[in-house]
C-alpha cells in the first residue's frame, strides 16, 4: 500500500496522490508489491534493492549516508498474538524533498501519527518527524514492558491455584519477547547516538537540528535508557519467577506422590494379611464362626496402626 500525506496550509494533515507529492510530503509505503516499489523508486530515485531492505524482518538498526538521501532503520514494537511481542524494523528515508516511511506491514506506529494522535508534527519538518517517530516507538516499547508485567502478575495468580504448565509456557513467551526487546532497544540506542554525531556533520541539508530537535533527541535517549532498564528488571523478576515457581509445582508434585505412595502401602496392608489367611494351611480361627470377623477387624487394626505410623512420619 502507497499513500502519501503532506500537511496544508492550515496545518491539517491531507492525503494526496503519491505522483503528486511535493516538496514537505510524506511517503508511507506498507507491505508494498513490485510495482508500488517501482513508483516509489521513480518518486525518490532510491535504488529498489535498498527499498527491499526496508522490508527485511531481519533487518538491524542503522544509520546509512547516501548520496542524495539519508537511510534510517529503527526498531518498532509488535504484538505477533497474545502473549508473544517481536520487534519489527522500520525504514524511513530523508530526500531533500520527501520524507519516506517503509514497512513490511502496517505499522502501529506510523498508525499514530495518520489517526492524528500526534498534533504537533508536521510532514515539512522532517527532522522533527524522525526524531517524534523514535519518541513513538521508544514510548510504545515502555507501554507494551508495562503491559508484559501486568500480565506477569496474572499468571504468577493463575499459578498458585494451578498445577498445569501451560502458565509456565506463557512466562517463556514473556521472557522471549523481552529478549526481543532488549536487542531491538540497544540497535535503536546506536542509531540515536549516530544521529546525535550527525547534529554537525557532513550532512547539514538533509538532517537540520535545531536546539529544539536536539533536546528532543536526548529526550528520545532517556526515554531508550529507561526502557532498556525495564527490560533488565522484568527479565531478572521473570527469570526469578520461573525458578520459583517451576520449585513449586516440582515440590507439589513431589506431595502428590508422597501421598499416592502411602494409599498404596496402606492398601497393600489388608491385601498381605487376607493373603496369608487364605493359604491352603491350618489356620486360627478358621473352623469359628467368628473367623472371617477376626480377619477382618485384625486387618482394619493393623492398617489403622500403620496409616498412624505414616500420619507421625508425616506422610499422609
Amino acid at each position: 500500500m502507497l499513500k502519501a500525506y503532506k500537511h496544508d496550509e492550515n496545518h491539517i494533515l491531507c492525503e494526496i496522490q503519491p505522483e503528486k507529492a511535493e516538496k514537505g510530503s510524506w511517503i508511507n509505503c506498507s507491505n508494498p508489491d513490485m510495482d508500488e516499489l517501482l513508483t516509489l523508486n521513480r518518486l525518490t530515485s532510491i535504488p529498489i534493492e535498498t527499498l527491499k531492505m526496508a522490508l527485511d524482518r531481519e533487518e538491524r538498526a542503522h544509520v546509512q549516508l547516501e548520496e542524495g538521501y539519508i537511510f534510517v532503520v529503527v526498531n518498532t514494537p509488535v504484538v505477533l498474538e497474545k502473549d508473544a511481542y517481536d520487534a519489527l524494523p522500520l525504514g524511513i528515508f530523508i530526500t531533500p524533498k520527501l520524507f519516506v516511511t517503509v514497512c513490511l506491514e502496517e505499522n502501529g506506529v506510523i498508525e499514530r501519527f495518520l489517526n492524528e494522535s500526534f498534533l504537533s508534527f508536521y510532514t515539512y519538518k522532517k527532522t522533527r518527524f524522525l526524531f517524534q517517530i523514535l519518541l513513538e516507538s521508544a514510548s510504545t516499547f515502555l507501554y507494551f514492558l508495562k503491559h508484559i508485567y501486568k500480565q506477569t502478575e496474572e499468571v504468577e495468580d493463575e499459578i498458585k491455584k494451578s498445577l498445569q504448565n501451560k502458565e509456565l509456557y506463557r512466562l517463556l513467551e514473556f521472557q522471549k519477547s523481552l529478549t526481543y526487546f532488549n536487542f531491538a532497544l540497544h540497535s535503536n540506542e546506536n542509531v540515536m547516538e549516530r544521529l546525535m554525531r550527525l547534529r554537525r556533520g557532513r550532512t547539514p541539508s538533509l538532517l537540520k537540528m535545531y536546539e529544539e530537535d536536539e533536546d528532543l533527541l536526548e529526550d528520545i535517549i532517556i526515554e531508550n535508557k529507561q526502557a532498556l532498564e525495564m527490560v533488565s528488571i522484568y527479565t531478572n523478576i521473570l527469570i526469578s519467577t520461573m525458578e520459583s515457581f517451576s520449585s513449586i509445582i516440582s515440590n507439589r508434585l513431589s506431595q502428590i506422590m508422597k501421598f499416592l505412595t502411602s494409599v498404596t502401602i496402606l492398601l497393600a496392608v489388608p491385601t498381605v494379611i487376607y493373603s496369608l489367611w487364605g493359604v491352603n494351611v491350618p489356620l486360627p480361627f478358621q473352623n469359628s464362626s467368628l473367623g472371617f470377623t477376626v480377619m477382618v477387624v485384625s486387618g482394619i487394626i493393623i492398617t489403622g496402626l500403620f496409616a498412624l505410623v505414616l500420619w507421625w512420619k508425616d506422610m499422609l
